[in-house]
């Protein structure tokens, strides 16, 4: 019985009780805004035949009566009119309460979604090194094998750094404690070596391409860039499937600039294009997951580009998938 009672619950549309809540409020109080205009019409008519009744001339009566009729339809009024300021107030904060329970909700999702997928970015990495080194300690191995292995552990220690670092960062900046050292940066040449640096491989394959303009500059903390740069490019190796991934830089006005991360992989639906990045938010179900990530990576970029006056949307990309735009300041020489 308290199994089907927990499934019931379960099943039953969140907030419900606010709703039921509201829903009572509004007949009561139209109940009793019926009795107050009944017993305003009740009182009328009991004056009105006192009035009829009294020795008062015929004219006399007339004059009575008009003002009964005017006490009565501002009495009418009244009543309506404090009732609807009453009803407005009234929707209004169920409106409000509603709002705030579905973002509370939502928040609890996204953080039970995020310890899931912490858990399983820092147990994956260190399960992977535990077992090479302890490969390494059982075994007699070649040289050519052990290289391998040392570098495999190597791969998944970066892993486990950017991780701590991407979350170590967050915290730092919503707490204002993360000072940006802004400097003129040769944003072309940072470019250019974060890619060749990091992803030789990509590029030698032929699945990450680069169209950077030369000599451009902004005002800027270099380790931000970097950070903003190899989490839009990683996001998109990592989403778009086994797709070309297209990173371009160019000068967008007099003004700014414009670097652009393009993959040509599934998308991401309109309705969803800002909600990644909000804090924790990951698309579909944690626990069946496949894809890696902890759905801070986007919203680190989104905080570190407003912290340099810029801006951040996504585009479809042609003939599929998606563009993240990037549009800075651009520091002119």
């Amino acid at each position: 019985m308290s199994n089907l009672f927990k499934s019931i619950k379960n099943k039953a549309p969140k907030g419900v009780l606010i709703y039921l809540l509201g829903f009572y409020v509004l007949v009561q109080f139209s109940w009793w805004a019926y009795m107050l205009v009944n017993l305003n019409a009740d009182v009328y008519n009991l004056n009105l035949e006192t009035l009829v009744n009294s020795e008062y001339p015929a004219p006399e009566q007339l004059i009575q009566k008009a003002e009964l009729d005017q006490k009565l339809s501002h009495r009418i009024w009244m009543v309506l009119g404090e009732g609807a300021v009453f009803v407005f107030i009234l929707l209004l904060g169920f409106w409000a309460v509603r709002n705030s329970i579905t973002q509370e909700l939502q928040l609890a999702e996204q953080q039970k979604n995020f310890l899931l997928s912490i858990t399983h970015e820092l147990k994956s990495p260190l399960a992977a090194i535990k077992l090479q080194l302890q490969t390494l300690n059982s075994r007699d191995l070649p040289v050519e094998k052990q290289k391998q292995l040392y570098a495999r552990a190597l791969v998944d220690s970066n892993r486990l750094e950017k991780l701590v670092e991407n979350l170590l960062l967050v915290n730092k900046i919503e707490s204002g404690r993360l000072p940006l050292s802004k400097t003129g940066v040769n944003i072309s040449d940072l470019l250019n070596r974060l890619i060749k640096q990091g992803y030789p491989q990509m590029l030698e394959s032929g699945r990450l391409k680069a169209e950077i303009a030369s000599d451009l500059m902004v005002n800027a903390d270099e380790m931000a860039i970097e950070s903003i740069v190899i989490n839009l490019v990683d996001n998109a190796l990592k989403y778009g499937g086994e797709t070309e991934v297209i990173v371009c830089l160019s000068s967008f006005d007099k003004s700014n600039l414009e670097f652009s991360v393009a993959d040509f992989g599934a998308g991401i639906p309109v309705e969803e294009r800002e909600k990644v990045f909000e804090r924790f938010y990951r698309r579909g179900n944690e626990e069946v997951r496949q894809t890696k990530g902890t759905g801070i990576g986007l919203y680190l970029v989104k905080l570190l580009i407003n912290s340099h006056h810029g801006s951040i949307f996504i585009e479809d990309n042609t003939p599929k998938g998606t563009k993240f735009v990037v549009r800075l300041p651009q520091k002119l020489t």
